[in-house]
């Protein structure tokens, strides 16, 4: 169930909030008028999600790769590897 409070508790409760946001690593979402308007979360919880789909769009352009043949055998990679160093 997400967590959910009004605008007015950034300011009035803004300590209460990013205590949760790090003990629970799950967002809380505000609300402007009574509709919703931001996610607030903590940076580690931030960082973790953006890793994962920085990781999730590499494994997609890995996946084309093999899907259109652009590979290389394990020693031209190791070749390569060895040029560079």
């Amino acid at each position: 169930m997400p967590t959910i409070r009004p605008s007015s508790d950034l300011r009035n409760k803004y300590n209460e909030i990013s205590s949760f946001c790090h003990e629970n690593s799950e967002p809380v979402y505000i609300t402007k008028n009574g509709k919703g308007d931001l996610a607030v979360l903590s940076i580690e919880t931030y960082e973790r999600l953006v890793g994962k789909f920085e990781l999730k769009k590499l494994l997609n352009e890995g996946i084309e790769d093999i899907k259109n043949n652009k590979v290389l055998s394990v020693e031209d990679a190791f070749r390569r590897i060895r040029k560079g160093i």
